[in-house]
């Protein structure tokens, strides 16, 4: 299973514990160093499918100014799959960074 950027960042957000929606969003911009900026309504239609699927789920709930505000966190399932996209992120790298490259052939700016 390949997960695109943003919500590979957004459950690494979640990894040092449980996060509500804006929280999120900021640990997953600061994750990504600047890389993967959210919308809120990106960010919780999101939410919404990774909880459907079982890689999230809602820990708590609290109302803040009059909204609800809930607090998000990783299933066993969820850790699961992130470290499984990280190991195929990471042995994808190696395929570049493990091979020395030969100059025969490569072409040089002018």
């Amino acid at each position: 299973m390949s997960i695109r950027e943003p919500t590979y960042f957004a459950l690494a957000a979640l990894m040092d514990g449980p996060l509500h929606g804006y929280a999120i969003i900021k640990r997953a911009e600061e994750l990504s160093d600047g890389r993967v900026r959210m919308a809120a309504g990106t960010l919780y239609a999101a939410l919404d499918r990774l909880s459907a699927e079982g890689l999230l789920r809602v820990l708590s709930e609290e109302v803040v100014n009059g909204r609800a505000r809930r607090y998000y966190g990783l299933t066993d399932e969820g850790v699961a799959v992130l470290r499984a996209e990280a190991n195929r992120m990471a042995q994808a790298a190696r395929v570049v960074t493990d091979r020395p490259i030969r100059s025969v052939g490569v072409v040089k700016p002018a």
